[in-house]
């Protein structure tokens, strides 16, 4: 679960079989250079955009069965059709990269969680593809799980998403809570916030443990990838509630004894995790 670039994406985990490493990492290339092109440089959001629809095209290529020269989807190309990876599944993805450069305030936690459906779930739905694993039950709360993590990756960077113009906290809960998106620029990190973070956390790990099943019945390296990707989850949470909140001036990473600690309690892993 990468701290940078498109997190929480379990990259070739030493934990994955490995005839399935160069999957995953054909499948990040293409996420991480699609998020990049939409958060990283200096580029106008029209050429953001320009360039996410070319990934479209490569896409509508690889469905219609035309040639690609291109580096990323010459790697991707051969796993997508090996494994019968579904083309929507990638063009979700493209749309919420998309969505980042022109939407950058969310209203409710509807619209924040369809953004998240979009964002975060197929990489779960992608992942179960591979393991042939991709049951409606398993598709279902893969989701609960990858929308979990989106969420916990937005509490974790409020401070660097606002520096991109972005706020993802939904503006009814602002409201709710009395936090202002000025309160939000000067870093203030007063009860308002600590009552509104507190809510978001708590949130965050309701949804985690409606799918932290998933990762208990999984068995094999695919269970050991989820139950680590749910305790790295759920340790972020804890990570941010013992700096008080306050991800502005400390934003919570996991160091090495933070992942000392997700490995045991994923080898311990129980549903109430």
């Amino acid at each position: 679960m990468p701290a940078d670039h498109y997190e929480n994406f379990p990259v070739a985990s030493i934990l994955l079989p490995p005839a399935l490493r160069e999957p995953v990492a054909a499948i990040y290339a293409f996420a991480r250079s699609a998020d990049d092109f939409a958060d990283e440089g200096e580029l106008a959001p029209q050429e953001r955009l320009s360039r996410l629809d070319a990934y479209r095209r490569e896409l509508d290529a690889v469905e219609a069965g035309r040639p690609t020269d291109h580096p990323v989807f010459l790697r991707l190309r051969p796993q997508i059709e090996a494994h019968d990876l579904p083309l929507q599944l990638f063009r979700d993805l493209l749309d919420a990269f998309a969505q980042d450069v022109a939407k950058t305030r969310y209203a409710d936690f509807a619209e924040l969680t369809d953004y998240c459906r979009r964002s975060a779930d197929p990489v779960g739905r992608l992942l179960l593809r591979l393991f042939r694993a991709d049951g409606a039950g398993n598709l279902q709360r893969s989701d609960r799980i990858c929308s979990a993590l989106q969420l916990i990756n937005h509490w974790q960077d409020v401070a660097v998403d606002w520096r991109k113009g972005r706020v993802y906290l939904p503006a009814e809960d602002l409201a709710r809570f009395g936090v202002t998106e000025t309160a939000i620029a000067e870093g203030r990190c007063d009860g308002p916030w600590r009552a509104l973070m507190a809510f978001q956390m708590d949130r965050a790990r309701a949804m985690m443990r409606e799918g932290a099943p998933l990762a208990a019945e999984l068995s094999g390296r695919i269970g050991l990838e989820l139950r680590a990707i749910v305790a790295g989850g759920l340790r972020i949470l804890e990570k941010i509630e013992a700096v008080d909140y306050d991800v502005f001036r400390r934003r919570p990473v996991l160091g090495k004894i933070d992942w000392l600690i997700v490995l045991g309690r994923a080898i311990l892993f129980r549903n109430e995790t």
